[in-house]
């Protein structure tokens, strides 16, 4: 979540909503650099991590002053929604979903068999957050974790992050100077951090790596268990777009206002072409993205589970919206 360079704008708009969903600043680290690092690996040590493992990947750990500049100045994020869309679902983007589709079908679909995860919504979260496998970084995870943690700037967040990716390469997932990512530390084709590489990534190709780099089939796995863990509903779609009715009482929208479709539907709430919603018994809630002045959708439990891989309804909105045209709906 992440970006630098000729990164895609899709993964710059990703690190901003990720960096703002972290904790607030702290203190700068105190000490040496040299000092600070011997203090990480006696924790490491602590953490049962191999003396060889800490050789390999703390014997050359340099400060990328590359990754203080990016995370100091972050750009203001100012994009309406529609922008953003706009600069998300592009027609290469909705055309390289429906190849991927197609391409990975009978791996999607023992995936939706697995984890009862729509294939429409793995290739969507793929293509949003890689371009499908495309970009995944260039960043050396340990030095960025660790310039990021001793900096100062939410130390204490990425110094676990960094633990966890140690414990990463001491397992044997990855080399150290294979394990690329975001200046953030965001890693591989879901472009996970560390810490939900540990609790996610499946090795589903059976080679005892959960290899979210250069394996398709243990990236795309790893994205749905990651779903499937946040309460994913295979039954469900994500939501809809809607027209509310005129002097809709505003006090009702917002993720934590549902009500049964029903009791939309007798406030007027309607379908995007202003037929009525859907019969079925299920609640949902009114997002606005943009605000009062910006478009409405009903959504419903998935939309929940999308929000907690990136906390932005910008995000899972986009998200909802890439699959729909990925699937041709």
């Amino acid at each position: 979540m992440r970006f630098a360079g000729r990164f895609p704008l899709i993964v710059t708009l990703s690190l901003v909503l990720l960096c703002a969903n972290l904790p607030d600043r702290a203190e700068p680290a105190e000490g040496d650099f040299q000092d600070w690092v011997a203090a990480l690996r006696e924790e490491a040590l602590s953490r049962k991590i191999s003396p060889r493992t800490l050789d390999v990947a703390l014997g050359d750990l340099e400060i990328l002053e590359r990754v203080v500049e990016l995370d100091r100045d972050q750009p203001e994020f100012t994009l309406t929604f529609d922008q953003y869309l706009d600069r998300i679902i592009t027609e290469r983007r909705v055309r390289t979903g429906r190849e991927m589709l197609r391409e990975h079908r009978a791996l999607l679909e023992d995936l939706r068999d697995r984890y009862g995860v729509q294939p429409r919504f793995v290739v969507a979260l793929w293509g949003i957050e890689s371009d499908f496998g495309r970009r995944t970084g260039s960043f050396s995870v340990i030095d960025a974790l660790a310039t990021l943690a001793y900096d100062g700037r939410r130390g204490a967040f990425f110094r676990q992050e960094l633990l966890d990716a140690l414990t990463i390469l001491d397992e044997g997932h990855i080399e150290r100077a294979k394990m690329l990512g975001s200046w953030s530390g965001a890693m591989g084709q879901p472009q996970f951090m560390p810490s939900s590489f540990r609790r996610f990534a499946v090795d589903y190709d059976g080679d005892s790596r959960r290899d979210i780099w250069g394996s398709v089939p243990d990236a795309l796995a790893s994205a749905a268990n990651y779903l499937a863990a946040s309460g994913w509903r295979g039954d469900l779609i994500w939501g809809r777009e809607v027209r509310l009715p005129d002097a809709f009482d505003e006090a009702l929208v917002g993720r934590g206002k549902r009500r049964p479709i029903a009791q939309w539907q007798a406030l007027g709430v309607r379908r995007r072409d202003g037929s009525d919603l859907p019969s079925a018994d299920l609640e949902g809630a009114i997002v606005r993205p943009d605000g009062d002045s910006g478009r409405a959708y009903l959504v419903y439990a998935n939309y929940a589970a999308l929000l907690k891989w990136n906390r932005s309804d910008f995000f899972a909105t986009t998200v909802g919206l890439l699959s729909d045209s990925i699937a041709g709906r």
